[in-house]
């Protein structure tokens, strides 16, 4: 009875040895399932697909942290692309003031008043002139909250007559803001102020 007993104890051993590295195996095996699953589901959520002419393009998210530098710049950049681009067009000029006045406060409201009061936009119907405008270089301070910037551009009035290089400097503060149609970056100009504005040289055409 002995050798036996000894037999089915060995065998009883081997049998929980199995089944403890059995349980073990499954559930390393369903940790690393599980694992891949939320790394899936996580690449997933990233993923973000935008029709366009009706294709569907793929693009990835990403922390706001990590584009707020990129987002703030291309913020000022279309601000002064709305403001300062013009035509001899009531309608397009209209339009492009009023994308502009979405991405700042009442200082660029109070600009855009004295210059429709001064005639300025008047003049540029009546005188079919064009303004182009092209930002060169942007200085954003992410230190301090609001956010400095200081932004270098250069303006050309093109008239019937002449051709007008000026050198624009401008300076304001962003606040952050919940982003919508209007304001897709989230961001808000304060105290926008104009420090230079002058004639680099005039072209006859």
């Amino acid at each position: 009875m002995l050798p036996k007993t000894k037999n089915i104890e060995t065998t009883f051993q081997h049998i929980r040895l199995f089944c403890i590295v059995l349980v073990i195996g499954c559930l390393s095996a369903t940790a690393v399932i599980a694992w891949q699953a939320f790394r899936m589901v996580g690449r997933a959520q990233e993923r973000i697909y935008v029709l366009s002419s009706g294709k569907a393009l793929e693009a990835f998210a990403g922390d706001r942290k990590e584009n707020i530098p990129a987002e703030a710049r291309d913020h000022i950049r279309s601000f002064h692309q709305y403001f300062f681009t013009l035509a001899p067009d009531e309608k397009v000029i209209t339009a492009n003031i009023s994308r502009a006045l979405y991405l700042a406060d009442g200082s660029a409201k109070r600009l855009y008043d004295n210059l429709k009061e001064t005639g300025y936009y008047s003049g540029i119907i009546s005188g079919n002139i064009s303004q182009e405008i092209t930002v060169d270089s942007i200085d954003l301070d992410m230190h301090s909250y609001p956010f400095h910037f200081r932004c270098w551009a250069t303006q050309k009035i093109i008239r019937t007559t002449s051709l007008v290089i000026r050198d624009l400097v401008t300076e304001g503060w962003l606040r952050n803001t919940s982003r919508s149609d209007n304001d897709p970056h989230g961001f808000l100009i304060e105290r926008w102020n104009t420090l230079e504005n002058k004639d680099l040289k005039v072209e006859k055409r």
